[in-house]
């Protein structure tokens, strides 16, 4: 797959593609839906398929402050959109100036005069150019114009519940790890990189990497969760995650650690995953340690279980 920063990065000669447009965080199952079909037309015209999509977040530059959660960091967001068979990943800069461009300019700047787009697959709530006046008819009317077809991507729902970025962040805030990997299609990855903390797992017999994750990270709810620890090198290990301040021993710092089951190497200064596998209880502040051990025993126990 090729990657481009920027329309601008097309290459002379660029013949005619198929086009779709997005943020696509998640990657979920009704985006595959969508960059699918995308790949699916652009293989029966014999033309290249691109996926259109921003950096940073459209919300954070439109209205400063209201970044949403992110369900999948850049890196992690090209390699799924990779994985689907896309021939082109086109990040476009998102900058105040982008923001102003009108719906006309848009559609001429980036999908004729640059990707030389013949179809582009849209969803029927997609919105586009400055103040998103643009929408799905004046795509279609502008397409009509420029000599490129518009086509709408299936929906995909389960039990009435459309799939979507915010639906699954609701999931995630909610600790509702399970519902996320069902329209995910995959567990809810949450990365970073392990950084030293008190070290008062390792004096309970339990030692944790302490995982510094992104400020804008969809970090699932205060919690005790069952999880999938994914290394650059290795095979992916059974891990125990708590996620809160530590209420036992008064912390204030809201954190993400995790248990290695049966593991004794060292994790510090490495970048890893979690994928989240189940939720098993909610934190509690136990009286004495006694008692902390023992259900971190059983919390363990239940994730070997969970992720087998």
């Amino acid at each position: 797959m090729q990657r481009w920063r920027g329309y601008e990065a097309a290459p002379g000669g660029w013949g005619r593609s198929v086009v779709t447009i997005g943020v696509f965080d998640g990657v979920h199952r009704g985006h595959q839906a969508t960059i699918g079909h995308t790949v699916a037309r652009a293989r029966e015209l014999g033309v290249k398929s691109v996926v259109v999509t921003f950096d940073p977040h459209p919300a954070e530059v439109v209205r400063p402050g209201s970044h949403p959660a992110v369900l999948t960091e850049p890196a992690r967001k090209a390699e799924l959109i990779e994985a689907l068979g896309v021939d082109v990943l086109c990040v476009v800069p998102f900058t105040v100036e982008f923001s102003r461009l009108p719906p006309e300019a848009f559609v001429h700047d980036v999908l004729v005069e640059h990707l030389h787009a013949a179809l582009v697959v849209v969803g029927d709530n997609f919105r586009f150019g400055h103040r998103a006046a643009g929408d799905v008819p004046l795509l279609e009317r502008l397409g009509r114009t420029f000599g490129f077809a518009v086509e709408g991507a299936p929906l995909v729902a389960e039990a009435g519940t459309v799939f979507s970025s915010t639906y699954i962040r609701s999931c995630v805030d909610a600790g509702d790890v399970g519902a996320a990997a069902a329209a995910l299609g995959r567990p809810h990855r949450v990365e970073g990189v392990v950084v030293r903390g008190d070290q008062r797992g390792r004096e309970l017999g339990y030692p944790t990497a302490n995982l510094l994750t992104h400020r804008h990270a969809a970090v699932p709810a205060d919690g005790v969760y069952a999880a999938r620890l994914v290394r650059r090198d290795g095979e992916p290990l059974a891990a125990a995650v708590s996620i809160g301040t530590n209420p036992t021993f008064s912390g204030r710092e809201r954190r993400v650690e995790a248990y290695a089951l049966d593991f004794s190497g060292d994790l510090y200064g490495e970048r890893l995953a979690l994928d989240f596998v189940a939720h098993l209880r909610e934190q509690r502040t136990y009286d004495a340690i006694e008692p902390l051990v023992a259900q971190m025993a059983e919390d363990v126990e239940r994730t070997r279980r969970a992720v087998s």
